[in-house]
């Protein structure tokens, strides 16, 4: 599997509009640390190309060319499915694949999404509420985190989305999953669907360097709600900054982007990777100059 000698790893990122992407840095300098060479390359298609419709001819390229594995990122974790050889169960049941790695037998999807938003959250909110949550965004990365906290325990999901068909079918899928009354959708009205809600988790591009915005009205955002984003470039998106000043308790996407990466590379290397140190790295990473900076929830 290693493609620069028995003890380095050739890597790499898919996605759109991934330039302010950490994850090169992440790898790089957890396999140093364990004595191992890697190198991770960003595959932009915003650069390069293709559209994300082409994902399957960038994975056998990158097979033929050495690459031990890939991470996958927006608009591609769904893309993906058709061009892989096997799934991971937790892919398979989220429809989902955000880390791919290739093998004597093929190419085999799995979701680092999920296990990373589950642990981030679980570390940043520990104490909160989740009885009613909201969720925003029923894409790849949404699906990751619906999973993470119906697994965390959270007793109803909401999911929105502006495709409204498409929040219906994760809802039914993770109602298949994880029983009747777990999961609902419907409209997309964050105002009425955040009436007596304990918590928004945001799951859209929009926050991105790439896609600037609020994706929810700032009125919606009170003092007994609390409020997570995935969205981890800038760290400190539009909504993170507007729900902490109006007195939510706020997790930005730092810590899922650490440990999903973290699991990733288990995955690449079979080596265990150290997610405090990584998590390290990562704070120094976006407090260098000119960079966003580290917030906690509070």
């Amino acid at each position: 599997m290693a493609a620069i000698g028995d003890d380095g790893y050739l890597t790499g990122l898919v996605g759109a509009g991934i330039g302010p992407s950490l994850s090169p840095a992440l790898h790089e300098r957890e396999a140093a640390e364990l004595g191992l060479r890697c190198l991770y390359r960003r595959l932009d298609l915003d650069r390069i190309g293709p559209p994300a419709t082409a994902v399957g001819e960038l994975l056998r390229a990158a097979r033929l060319t050495g690459f031990t594995g890939l991470n996958i990122t927006h608009p591609a974790k769904q893309l993906v499915l058709g061009h892989l050889d096997e799934l991971s169960p937790d892919a398979a049941a989220l429809g989902a694949v955000n880390t791919v790695v290739f093998t004597a037998d093929g190419a085999v999807g799995h979701n680092t999404d999920w296990s990373g938003f589950a642990r981030s959250f679980g570390r940043g909110l520990p104490d909160v509420p989740v009885d009613r949550v909201v969720l925003l965004g029923a894409g790849g990365a949404g699906a990751a985190v619906a999973h993470g906290l119906l697994t965390l325990g959270t007793g109803s999901l909401h999911v929105l989305d502006l495709d409204e068909a498409r929040a219906a079918e994760l809802a039914a899928a993770l109602r298949g999953r994880f029983g009747p009354d777990r999961a609902s959708s419907g409209g997309f009205d964050p105002a009425a669907a955040l009436t007596g809600a304990d918590g928004l988790v945001h799951a859209t591009p929009v926050g991105m360097a790439a896609h600037p915005g609020l994706p929810v009205p700032a009125d919606v955002l009170h003092p007994g709600l609390w409020v997570a984003d995935v969205v981890y470039r800038p760290l400190e998106t539009e909504l993170v900054r507007t729900a902490r000043a109006r007195g939510c308790r706020v997790l930005d996407g730092g810590g899922m982007a650490v440990f999903q990466a973290a699991d990733a590379f288990r995955l690449f290397t079979g080596r265990e990777p150290d997610p405090e140190r990584m998590l390290r790295h990562f704070e120094t990473l976006v407090t260098e100059p000119g960079g966003p900076r580290v917030h906690a929830a509070r």
